[in-house]
């Protein structure tokens, strides 16, 4: 699989993530993961020999794909991890899902709680002591036989925020196996990582990267 490369220096590398790969090893015996993919890119491209160090610094579930950043350093994993921890990130989604929102423009606000078992999140009331704050907020693109695409802003980054969020409201994520109960088997989940902004570990300079959603999520 060749990556799709949307940046790259010494410090970063952003690349799409195609959807339905995870980002890291799920066991020792798996090599289809996409850190591993991508390190493989770079031992080949620069002939390099032993390991090659690329950090996660966040991350997309499984079934989403979209524009991803890796670290290439320690020192740019660190400081990347740093900036997301101080919400310095930007990043925006588009979604289409199943409902028309009441309101064309929302923020939304929750407590979420994450059932390590089932990999599951749901939304809990603020007391819960395993909750976490999660805002999004979204604006209607558009809406057409009963569905609407939505760009969504993430404040917070919680596992599987936008799918709860907006399934919560009634409006699960077109194909979204986990918490759309109408989800196609076999179709690919309608969520997609659009943009991020980001600064730069090194030069502090202010980077955004965009990557389309495939054109079969798109409403015609």
């Amino acid at each position: 699989m060749q990556p799709e490369i949307l940046f790259e220096d010494n410090h970063l590398l952003v690349v799409v993530k195609p959807q339905g790969i995870a980002v890291q090893k799920n066991d020792a015996a798996s090599n289809d993961d996409f850190q591993s993919i991508l390190k493989d890119y770079l031992k080949k491209k620069y002939n390099k020999p032993g390991n090659v160090f690329l950090g996660i610094v966040h991350r997309l579930a499984q079934p989403v794909g979209g524009v991803m950043v890796f670290a290439k350093t320690s020192k740019a994993a660190s400081r990347l991890s740093e900036q997301i921890r101080q919400n310095v990130w930007k990043k925006c989604y588009l979604a289409i899902v199943d409902g028309i929102p009441k309101q064309k423009k929302a923020v939304l606000e929750d407590y979420l709680v994450k059932n390590e078992a089932t990999n599951e999140v749901f939304v809990s009331k603020k007391e819960n002591p395993k909750a976490k704050f999660a805002r999004l907020s979204y604006e209607t693109l558009n809406s057409k036989d009963g569905r609407s695409l939505l760009k969504i802003t993430l404040e917070t980054g919680r596992a599987h925020q936008i799918r709860v969020q907006l399934s919560s409201r009634g409006l699960p994520i077109m194909n979204d196996h986990k918490y759309n109960k109408n989800a196609k088997i076999g179709s690919n989940i309608a969520l997609w990582a659009y943009s991020l902004e980001i600064e730069h570990p090194v030069t502090k300079e202010k980077l955004v990267f965009s990557a389309e959603m495939p054109e079969n999520h798109m409403m015609q």
